[in-house]
């Protein structure tokens, strides 16, 4: 599990990537596929299930709405069109499996009606809102597995693709693509509805690691020429508060919102005036949200008070610490490395233990983190991150040509134009 809150300038960007970008007219258009492309599923799913031919039906959808809307116009009720065309390619294709006789049934029993898709009189929203949070703990059926939950909620819930859910896990995007495939062929038959207490306490650990993943990837995109997809965090963020509204005594969804919250916070100041790439230690902090950092130091307290505490909580009070400091200087770090060591000692993800290293070094010294991040080899020996942070921390042991080598090295492995433009300017001014 990597730490959402530790910004060196070398962190976590995403989108549907099978949707255009790029103008003010398909810009829209994609924000709006995100929103509601979910919902649609859901609705889908707890309409007629099927759920792989479902998903199928709402890709089929999506693309023509991003076909359309940009040039025709986005219609008054979105969802309610999306709904409307995804069923339909929906029942075509459950027709065209079925008897001629079963054909018909089928038709009769699954036409279309407009009501259906538009809100009900005096609504502003259609029913189908709600299901986005029975459609992620659906996703998280315990029938799967821990990586095929998280896998099929990130695509389905978060609206990833393949390539991306595979460059979070560090597996193949052929590995991501079977596991997706498998989970929504075990899902075939299951009914949509809200879990029981039961059934939500079994896939709570899935559905947190599945908010966390996309988030760190709204936060920071793994690829692309954008480094925030505010609309993902913030997706992110909403269904987290909902699923705190749903477990309120939950101490890890209490620390997982706040930890968004705090690292969110800083989203305002991770990029300059140029659009370039500002590491904590160098943003201008007055430009934080500070009504997020506020809430978020507020449920700090709350979070740690609920035991067991947990990954969510440690990672949360990190960030807290980071987001208290007026100045970056002003940085607590002792109690930042006290915090991460109870964190690896719970979790020894290669990720958390590579944020440690850098607060080895903020502690006891640069060479300290750098004999870190040298134990690291093995597990993240191609993650660009390893070599950005061994390139920070070899810059202030005061080695530049090291330091040059590995920011160089860091550019060329990372997928995300902004990160990769941040450390060649590192290893350019260093050089220089």
């Amino acid at each position: 599990m990597t730490n959402a809150g530790a910004d060196h300038g070398t962190t976590h960007p995403a989108a549907r990537a099978d949707l255009p970008a790029g103008g003010a007219g398909p810009s829209r258009t994609e924000a709006l596929l995100r929103e509601h492309a979910p919902q649609v599923l859901g609705a889908l799913v707890r309409r007629y299930g099927h759920f792989d031919q479902a998903e199928d039906a709402v890709q089929e959808a999506l693309l023509a709405a991003a076909g359309q809307w940009p040039d025709q116009g986005v219609p008054d009720n979105p969802r309610g069109w999306l709904i409307k065309v995804a069923s339909r390619r929906l029942v075509d294709q459950l027709r065209a499996e079925q008897s001629r006789r079963r054909r018909e049934e089928t038709a009769a029993a699954l036409s279309v009606r407009d009501h259906d898709a538009a809100p009900a009189p005096g609504e502003s929203r259609a029913p189908s809102e709600d299901d986005t949070l029975t459609l992620l703990f659906l996703c998280c059926d315990p029938s799967l597995t821990p990586a095929a939950q998280v896998a099929l909620t990130l695509r389905a819930v978060g609206g990833l693709t393949t390539a991306e859910i595979a460059r979070a896990h560090l597996v193949p995007e052929a590995t991501m693509a079977q596991r997706v495939s498998r989970a929504k062929q075990k899902l075939k038959g299951v009914r949509f509805r809200q879990p029981g207490p039961g059934d939500r306490d079994a896939r709570l650990d899935a559905v947190l690691k599945v908010l966390y993943l996309i988030f760190n990837e709204g936060h920071t995109a793994t690829s692309g020429s954008d480094l925030h997809r505010a609309e993902l965090a913030r997706e992110a963020i909403r269904l987290t508060r909902a699923v705190r509204r749903l477990l309120p005594e939950e101490g890890a969804v209490t620390g997982l919102l706040a930890l968004m919250l705090l690292t969110e916070a800083r989203s305002p100041a991770r990029l300059d005036a140029d659009g370039t790439l500002v590491p904590l230690d160098e943003q201008d902090r007055t430009r934080w949200d500070t009504g997020a950092v506020e809430e978020g130091l507020a449920l700090v307290p709350e979070a740690l008070a609920r035991t067991p505490v947990g990954p969510y909580q440690l990672q949360a009070a990190i960030a807290a610490v980071h987001d208290e400091a007026p100045r970056a200087e002003d940085t607590d770090w002792p109690q930042i490395l006290g915090l991460y060591d109870v964190l690896v000692r719970q979790q020894p993800d290669p990720m958390a233990r590579l944020g440690r290293s850098v607060a080895v070094a903020m502690v006891h010294g640069a060479d300290a983190g750098l004999a870190e991040v040298a134990a690291l080899d093995g597990e993240l020996g191609e993650h660009h991150r390893l070599f950005a942070v061994r390139a920070h921390l070899l810059e202030r042991a005061g080695r530049g040509a090291e330091a040059v080598a590995a920011y160089r090295t860091a550019a060329e492995k990372t997928l995300s134009t902004p990160e990769a433009e941040y450390l060649r300017r590192r290893a350019k001014r260093l050089d220089a």
